[in-house]
């Protein structure tokens, strides 16, 4: 089992499935949220779109309605992305969201519901900047090329600091500082430890400039073991970008579901990402996709988010998590056969189907091998086959047995 901080953080470890939003003024052009890199456009071109921003469709209370519907447990928001620009009211900028024809802080905005909701709220912040002239933008990976007589790393990290105070000063409680591209693993000590007086139930992670509680593996998957400390895996419902983009090409809701019951059934925390568009909005196959995920892990959340023990080491797509006398098995792939043999569980007493409640599911106690060197092996009976969805078994067992 993975330590708890033993401390506000752990909030970490109850709430497990989280939404994860891109939001800023890449939105507008709706290609990536790093265009200004990825297409290598002159900043001088892009840092006008300061001027257009105005997403007058934004209402924070749908957006915590459309999360909270889905089953999501926290947000983490885009407080300021590899651009520079700052969804939130910054003293240290003009590069900000009050310069532009909304005049809005944003992240003030969302602070404010999620406070009336007791939502936990998490600010993403980017180490990366292509718009300070401090940051030494060399070209490096995910870094544009600015002018070297400016760059003073000293310079930019006092100015991170600040702002990450800002953060942390003017919004309220915040449950998290999610740093982003430490590119040049830059360290500066101070910054976490202002974050621990300021906001103690803030988990930080490990991508920023100082060692952080907890990883953050982006687009992967576990290997059917279990963590052995705190990790957040993250995912987007389309596969070229986090922003909005209007020629997305969006993942098969089964696909996005695999990926958070193997993360969530070793031990880890889930982000699903959606980015809305210009206007605030998000746009129909994402909301779609957002509904069908949140359906199905509202009916299976108890199974996936118990203690996860990882893969069955017979059936690598079948994993195991276990609260008390109660054991679950989520099956990520095609069920191997009609009835599963669990060899070296307790006795088990009933079977359940979360996720497709209908299916009559049985269980059988007693050897069909009359032979020695056969272990006892309980069985659940009547499993269907459903190709491509993720299916989440609840197994009774009999009252302190001794667990495998």
């Amino acid at each position: 089992m993975i330590a708890r901080f033993g401390d506000g953080r752990d909030w970490f470890f109850e709430k497990r499935f989280g939404m994860f939003i891109h939001w800023g003024l890449y939105a507008l052009h709706g290609v990536h949220e790093q265009e200004l890199w990825r297409y290598d456009l002159d900043p001088a071109s892009y840092t006008p779109l300061q001027h257009r921003f105005n997403p007058t469709a934004f209402d924070p209370r749908q957006w915590l309605d459309m999360i909270q519907e889905n089953g999501m447990e926290y947000l983490v928001f885009t407080t300021k992305h590899h651009d520079g620009f700052c969804m939130f009211g910054s003293d240290l900028t003009d590069y900000n969201v009050l310069n532009t024809p909304y005049k809005k802080d944003i992240f003030g905005m969302l602070a404010e519901e999620c406070h009336k909701r007791n939502f936990p709220l998490v600010a993403y912040y980017s180490v990366v900047d292509w718009h300070h002239p401090a940051y030494p933008n060399t070209g490096d990976t995910h870094e544009i090329h600015t002018d070297p007589a400016h760059h003073d790393m000293d310079q930019y990290m006092a100015y991170l600091q600040g702002q990450v105070r800002e953060l942390c000063t003017r919004y309220g409680t915040l449950h998290g500082i999610w740093f982003d591209l430490n590119s040049k693993e830059w360290q500066y000590p101070g910054v976490v430890s202002m974050i621990r007086e300021l906001q103690p139930s803030a988990v930080v992670n490990n991508r920023g400039p100082e060692p952080g509680d907890f990883s953050t593996p982006e687009r992967v998957l576990p290997a059917g073991e279990v963590y052995t400390t705190p990790t957040e895996s993250c995912e987007s419902v389309g596969h070229y970008s986090w922003g909005y983009r209007k020629d997305e090409v969006y993942y098969n809701p089964a696909f996005l579901k695999h990926n958070i019951a193997v993360n969530l059934s070793c031990g880890g925390n889930f982000l699903l990402n959606a980015g809305p568009d210009g206007k605030g909005r998000f746009r129909r196959p994402a909301r779609k996709i957002l509904r069908d995920v949140g359906r199905w892990y509202k009916s299976a959340r108890e199974g996936l988010t118990a203690q996860g023990l990882g893969a069955l080491a017979r059936f690598p797509s079948v994993y195991q998590t276990v609260d008390g006398d109660t054991r679950y098995l989520v099956l990520t792939g095609n069920v191997p056969c009609s009835e599963l043999e669990l060899a070296g569980y307790p006795d088990l007493i009933s079977a359940e189907n979360l996720t497709y409640p209908g299916d009559r599911l049985s269980v059988a106690n007693e050897d069909i091998y009359k032979i020695d060197f056969f272990p006892h092996a309980p069985r659940v009976c009547n499993l269907r086959n459903r190709p491509g969805e993720v299916q989440v078994l609840k197994l009774r067992c009999v009252p302190g047995a001794e667990k495998a």
